[in-house]
């Protein structure tokens, strides 16, 4: 069962969400498997990477990602795919990557939920 959001938090996703470039399961699936070349990180909690992710992710959690970003990604031209339980969390870091010089940053709605409902494969690797 989804997660009822509060709505000061809605608010600042729907903010994010106006500004950044989303994308959905089928479409990552398809580069994944199309062997494109892109950043896939996951930007939840360690514990829920830890449970278990989507094959190729890296964790940088959204904690940490603006501080961690740079010494990663140093081309701000990287094409980069942020998702997390649903595609909140990661529109919220989308938008501050954004704001910090990254131009092909995308958030994946409909996050590893959306990827588990699909029975898209995942690791704890």
């Amino acid at each position: 069962m989804a997660q009822q959001h509060p709505p000061r938090f809605l608010k600042i996703v729907e903010d994010a969400k106006t500004r950044v470039r989303e994308t959905n399961v089928e479409e990552v699936k398809k580069k994944m498997d199309g062997g494109n070349k892109f950043l896939l990180v996951d930007v939840r909690e360690e514990s829920e990477f830890a449970r278990d992710h989507l094959p190729r992710a890296v964790h940088l959690g959204k904690g940490i990602i603006e501080r961690d970003i740079e010494a990663r990604v140093p081309d701000l031209a990287s094409e980069i795919v942020l998702y997390c339980g649903g595609g909140f969390r990661s529109a919220l870091a989308a938008d501050n990557l954004q704001k910090m010089g990254y131009t092909n940053v995308i958030s994946m709605d409909g996050g590893i939920r959306g990827w588990r409902e699909k029975g898209y494969p995942l690791t704890k690797e």
